[in-house]
């Protein structure tokens, strides 16, 4: 584009050249324009006036500048044709305006092979993505939205819709890029959820203090989850089809109480949530980064903002989403459509509004 313009520009000021020269020799304005395009394009028709040696000096000078800017002009428009420069300018375009307008997605960080996995993962939940990532070849060939850039600059993470972001994942290619990006999307968003791969056990620490969430080490979950199929085979692979098995219909989830939710200031045994929707409760989180109470007892106070871990079929976990939904919300769960705003329930950001 920054050529394209150059070129029009160029072409404007030779014309403009070419005008004020004529009418500075006697030319009429309609006249100096008419001898201007015709010496500029070497149509050749003759001369509007008899040719003077001024005349004659001033069109040489105009049809050396306007061949040249004809040459050059031709070759930008070859070259942005055969490039592909103006589909890629609009392309991103419509990016950038199709990024402006989502709302509830999650911005990975880095397209590596874990930010490509954790991409697929997230579409195949049914979660909008935004990727960024400085290497334009992990990227170009995505169909959902993506940008090319640094994404520890502020205007990068802008861009990308932060303000609006559901979740932050940073899988860059070293920690210290990663605390960097940790700190920059902590500042722009207090409350976002920012997940980090630490590459050593060590940074995982420095990661939370930077302001991420959760720091997590592909390495240590991994080996990790080898141990517990050498182990315990049956519930790491129950767990595992659970978690991530798309075709599978139960689901663990988390149910978040918001403050003006009807379930507030009540007690399970009173609420009876697990009768009500079906759904079995695993666990109950008072608030974050308190201890979890598996298997809540009946006497346990919903408080706003608590968490509960709940397990059953994707109705019975809608079901109970909206039995938690605060006031007003609960018929925008039911049907997405009607979900506008960014206060949806806990499970609503795997359905994120556009």
């Amino acid at each position: 584009m920054r050529r394209t313009q150059l070129a029009i520009g160029g072409l404007l000021v030779v014309t403009a050249y070419g005008v004020v020269g004529y009418m500075i020799l006697g030319y009429t304005f309609l006249d100096a324009l008419y001898q201007t395009v015709m010496t500029m394009t070497t149509v050749g028709f003759g001369e509007v006036h008899e040719p003077t040696t001024a005349i004659k000096a001033f069109s040489t000078s105009l049809m050396i500048l306007g061949v040249g800017v004809a040459l050059y002009n031709l070759t930008v428009l070859v070259g942005t044709i055969s490039e592909g420069d103006f589909r890629r300018h609009f392309e991103r375009r419509r990016m950038d305006k199709r990024i402006s307008s989502m709302s509830g997605h999650v911005i990975i960080c880095g397209h590596g092979r874990v930010g490509m996995s954790a991409r697929e993962h997230l579409k195949n939940l049914g979660a909008h993505v935004v990727v960024v990532d400085l290497a334009a070849d992990r990227v170009d060939h995505l169909e959902d939205p993506h940008l090319i850039g640094d994404c520890t600059r502020d205007e990068v993470l802008k861009a990308a819709g932060i303000e609006r972001a559901r979740a932050l994942i940073a899988t860059l290619e070293s920690d210290a890029d990663t605390v960097y990006l940790t700190l920059s999307a902590r500042a722009l968003r207090p409350d976002l959820v920012i997940i980090a791969r630490a590459r050593t056990v060590d940074s995982k620490e420095k990661l939370v203090l930077a302001g991420a969430t959760r720091a997590v080490n592909p390495q240590l979950i991994g080996g990790r989850r080898i141990a517990a199929f050498a182990l315990n085979a049956h519930v790491a692979e129950f767990l595992d089809v659970v978690m991530h098995d798309e075709e599978f219909d139960f689901r663990i989830e988390q149910i978040r109480i918001p403050a003006t939710s009807p379930l507030a200031g009540r007690s399970l045994g009173d609420a009876d949530l697990e009768g009500e929707s079906g759904a079995r409760l695993l666990a109950y989180r008072p608030g974050p980064r308190l201890p979890f109470a598996p298997h809540p007892s009946s006497d346990i106070i919903l408080q706003a903002g608590s968490v509960l871990i709940a397990f059953g079929t994707m109705a019975q976990i809608d079901h109970l989403t909206a039995l938690a939904a605060a006031v007003g919300e609960a018929s925008a769960f039911l049907d997405p459509q009607a979900a506008t705003g960014p206060t949806s329930p806990t499970v609503a950001w795997l359905r994120p509004k556009l």
